[in-house]
């Protein structure tokens, strides 16, 4: 909005003059091809990069990643140590590190052509939906596919290219969720069992007034770091994308 107010006088100029508005325009070439100009073009950047947040979000490794982090968080009874912000940190360079092969891919499929005027945007956007497409694929759950599917009137897709982003992404989240709370619950069984040996020895001493929670924390974290849970946490994540 605020850039059409700033393109507004420009426009009743030119149009008062007799001139034609030129600020978003497009032509087609001989071939059938469409050219924008140079205002569309930038206002549908300024636009996807809106976006950029969301698809980080929810079209990449990041969901799985952080949601294993705070469940390993709260597994470890830490309170709000690593903070939101390390968690987060953490969570996109290693979503950066798993989407590595995928980045590349749109770099030479759309983003490369693109710069050397090889593709038009619509060309381009096209090219780099390929490799985002199939990571999705790859990690998507058949049954939350079809429930989308079905919920979108969709009876069946011949092809994974078929498959619409409007049933992709959400079936994509959902099966992200489902895949990281079960790393979550396997993360959290050896903590609870600390802690139930841990309230039962209390209880059996008769400490019933001392909270097991701040007895069993060092010997949870000295688990964790005797069987260097870091390193096995965020390899098991890397490996549970790199394996599909």
């Amino acid at each position: 909005m605020l850039l059409l107010a700033l393109c507004w006088p420009a426009a009743a100029g030119a149009q008062a003059g007799g001139g034609e508005l030129e600020l978003l325009s497009v032509t087609t070439a001989e071939d059938g091809t469409q050219q924008y100009s140079v205002t569309l073009q930038v206002l549908l950047l300024m636009t996807l990069l809106s976006l950029l947040p969301a698809a980080l979000i929810m079209m990449t490794s990041f969901t799985r990643i952080v949601v294993v982090l705070a469940i390993l968080r709260q597994g470890l009874g830490t309170q709000q140590t690593p903070n939101n912000q390390i968690l987060i940190g953490l969570a996109l360079f290693l979503s950066l590190f798993v989407m590595a092969p995928v980045l590349e891919r749109i770099y030479e499929d759309a983003a490369k052509p693109y710069l050397e005027e090889t593709l038009n945007a619509p060309a381009a956007l096209q090219a780099a939906g390929g490799p985002i497409r199939e990571f999705m694929i790859a990690q998507v759950r058949q049954p939350d596919l079809q429930l989308f599917a079905e919920l979108g009137g969709y009876e069946g897709f011949e092809t994974p290219a078929d498959v619409p982003f409007s049933v992709l992404v959400p079936a994509f989240v959902t099966s992200e969720l489902k895949t990281a709370f079960q790393i979550g619950f396997l993360l959290l069984v050896p903590f609870l069992i600390i802690d139930l040996v841990v309230a039962s020895v209390l209880m059996s001493m008769g400490m019933v007034m001392l909270s097991p929670l701040i007895i069993s924390l060092p010997f949870k974290i000295m688990l964790f770091v005797l069987v260097d849970g870091w390193s096995l946490v965020m390899s098991t994540l890397a490996a549970s994308f790199l394996v599909n």
